[in-house]
């Protein structure tokens, strides 16, 4: 896995919408504004065919982060669901490395992102509607954001409302749950689109 891709501590997120609206396309910006990489929405034939017949929330999904030279970062994915979903994020070599599960409570969604044998990595929080999530280690203890608050120069570069801002605390040290956590943090406009 390129490790620079999840160096750095803020991430811009830019969704790109396709015609036709069947795979969606995310560019990732770094805090210069400078394209470091996307995540692109992988679908078979049949899933798309799958979209006009069933409700999108059910059906299951691949996402694919890659960085600028289109190499693998890291796979999201989804089987099929008729509730809250179950995500599992895959290292860039298949190895799974977290668990999203999503949950509501009174139109606020939770998403626990676990190891795979079940230990809390961290958990994210939030209000859908102003769009400003906290993101909380295990102890509880915040350690980054997500939101649409922008800064300086990259207020310039982003205008429209479909673009959000991920922020990693810089002491926050433990790489290999920071790929989970951005993983997520990444995808949570789509999954909470879909639902």
């Amino acid at each position: 896995m390129n490790s620079n891709f999840f160096d750095g501590h803020d991430y811009f997120i830019d969704e790109k919408v396709n015609l036709f609206k069947f795979e969606n396309v995310y560019k990732i910006y770094d805090e210069k504004g400078e394209n470091i990489g996307a995540v692109k929405q992988i679908l078979t034939f049949g899933q798309k065919a799958l979209r006009f017949l069933v409700d999108k929330r059910m059906l299951p999904f691949k996402l694919n982060i890659v960085n600028n030279d289109d190499e693998l970062q890291a796979v999201i994915s989804r089987g099929f669901t008729f509730f809250m979903s179950k995500i599992i994020i895959n290292d860039a070599y298949e190895t799974p490395i977290a668990i999203i599960k999503q949950k509501f409570k009174f139109f606020k969604p939770t998403f626990k992102i676990e190891q795979p044998d079940g230990e809390l990595i961290a958990e994210i929080t939030g209000d859908w509607k102003a769009w400003n999530f906290v993101i909380k280690d295990s102890n509880q203890i915040e350690m980054g954001s997500i939101s649409k608050k922008w800064a300086g120069a990259l207020k310039e570069i982003f205008t429209t409302a479909d673009k959000y801002n991920v922020h990693i605390d810089p002491h926050y040290s433990q790489n290999k749950h920071k790929v989970a956590i951005l993983s997520a943090a990444i995808t949570i406009d789509m999954v909470l689109k879909e639902s």
